[in-house]
């Protein structure tokens, strides 16, 4: 008996036809998953986002202290030059040095008006250091504005006797950072941030992202493309242990592979010769016919031996028609069944598609009907009565294959699922060397498939093939 990689015992409630319910259970809510990539690039770009924030945290600190001292110094010394110039330069001289300091130091200097429309330093602790300052080398009554009469600068008042006026500092001159330079120099840093947070997370992600891309195609049974044997040493140790694994892998295949073929090659020779000499001997039938029956069972041992050695096909790219595969599949195993004395019905719906190959198909059916056809024989007439269905269950592409023999114990499923390993007495009826399942394990495994067993009331056995289902394709 061959091995099963699941076996479900059907409730008491079970659906016509014997088909075990699958029991019904509302889906909780789908968690987003992240990649390694993205991981990493949220946990670096958190990291220099945070590193960002206390460096402008910084940044504005010794904004609001020193550079408010440094700023508030150097209006109040240029103020106090400016009044004590205007103080001792002659009345006459005093046009052309105000024409000097504004054409060349951006100084203006203008009469202060009790009417004038004044606009207060913006709200920050910056500014209000920087007037503090001004005020404490100048005097309490000096005033220190953003605009006068919608006129936009740095306005600081001094006299000269009983005569106000109004120093005007250009900003530009100052080089004032206003809000929107600071909003420009935290984006840019913000962009280089998440820049060099993708190319270092990028540094550890695409090697992983090859080693996970060859490791499925040596899953599907494809010949994986090398790793590139560079980079970083821990990089370049890891691609060359998989490299080296992979082609140990591939000659311990080669070396199966040509053992099982001589195997077989050596046996099938000597078998036909004893099979002749046992037609030329003189023997009764009932001899003749258990000698027979052994050799058969040789033969078909062989005959799996080496089907479980066959190498898998290649998954094609596009799904293939399901529905045609598995029409000529069961037209040529109902008329083996038939003339063995059973019957075989099969319901396939049209249309169906999935990303196998038609030959890993035609042997994944045809391995569950040989099943049935030699251990799920009725109770009642000794003959195998099979049914195959195929339909679309949700994204999958669901074969059933049910037989009416005795089934197989739950007990057994754990030593079943070894390959070579045959069932007890319930099932083992028959020849067989214990691979046919293990092959559809094998082959199901391949293309993210499943093969879930169910025990029937009262009796019999089904086998369910699970594919993913493909929306477009070609067929086969």
């Amino acid at each position: 008996m061959c091995s099963y990689p699941t076996v479900i015992n059907e409730p008491s409630g079970h659906r016509p036809g014997g088909i075990a319910q699958t029991p019904s259970f509302k889906p909780g809510p789908r968690r987003i998953r992240l990649g390694l990539f993205s991981r990493s690039f949220l946990l670096i770009a958190s990291l220099m986002l945070v590193s960002l924030g206390a460096w402008l945290q910084i940044v504005f600190n010794i904004e609001e202290g020193p550079g408010a001292k440094q700023l508030a110094q150097r209006l109040a010394t240029t103020v106090t030059i400016t009044r004590s110039a205007l103080i001792y330069a002659p009345a006459k001289v005093r046009p052309a040095l105000l024409l000097d300091l504004a054409t060349k130091e951006s100084l203006r200097v203008q009469p202060r008006a009790t009417d004038d429309v004044l606009e207060p330093l913006p709200r920050s602790t910056y500014w209000h250091n920087v007037a503090d300052e001004i005020r404490s080398l100048l005097g309490s009554q000096t005033l220190v504005m953003w605009a006068v009469n919608q006129v936009p600068g740095i306005w600081i008042s001094f006299h000269i006797d009983d005569d106000q006026y109004w120093l005007v500092f250009d900003r530009d001159q100052l080089r004032l950072a206003s809000g929107r330079d600071w909003l420009g120099w935290v984006t840019a840093s913000l962009l280089l941030a998440l820049l060099g947070a993708a190319i270092s997370v990028r540094f550890i992600s695409q090697p992983l992202s090859q080693l996970a891309n060859v490791a499925r195609q040596l899953a599907h049974g494809q010949t994986p493309t090398p790793l590139p044997e560079k980079g970083p040493d821990e990089i370049r140790d890891m691609n060359m242990a998989f490299n080296r694994m992979v082609r140990d892998l591939q000659q311990t295949e080669a070396d199966r592979e040509l053992m099982l073929a001589g195997i077989s090659h050596d046996l099938r020779t000597p078998l036909s010769r004893i099979r002749l000499e046992v037609e030329m001997t003189s023997m009764s039938d009932e001899a003749r016919q258990a000698i027979d029956e052994d050799l058969a069972q040789i033969t078909h041992s062989i005959g799996q031996l080496m089907e479980y050695a066959r190498p898998i096909g290649l998954i094609p790219e596009h799904g293939i028609d399901i529905s045609r595969v598995l029409h000529e599949l069961t037209g040529r195993e109902r008329t083996h069944t038939e003339a063995m004395g059973g019957s075989l019905r099969a319901d396939v719906a049209p249309g169906l598609r999935a990303h196998i190959s038609a030959n890993d198909l035609k042997r994944i059916v045809s391995n569950l009907i040989e099943n049935a056809r030699r251990y799920g024989r009725s109770t009642k007439d000794g003959q195998a009565h099979i049914h195959v269905h195929a339909d679309y269950e949700g994204k999958l592409v669901v074969i059933t294959i049910q037989d009416e023999g005795s089934g197989i114990l739950a007990t057994d499923i754990q030593r079943l699922l070894r390959p070579f390993a045959r069932g007890e007495s319930a099932r083992t009826g028959g020849s067989g060397a214990g691979l046919g399942l293990a092959i559809v394990e094998r082959l199901l495994s391949q293309v993210g498939g499943r093969l879930v067993l169910s025990s029937r009331a009262p009796s019999g056995l089904l086998a369910r093939i699970e594919l993913p289902r493909s929306v477009t394709g070609q067929l086969a």
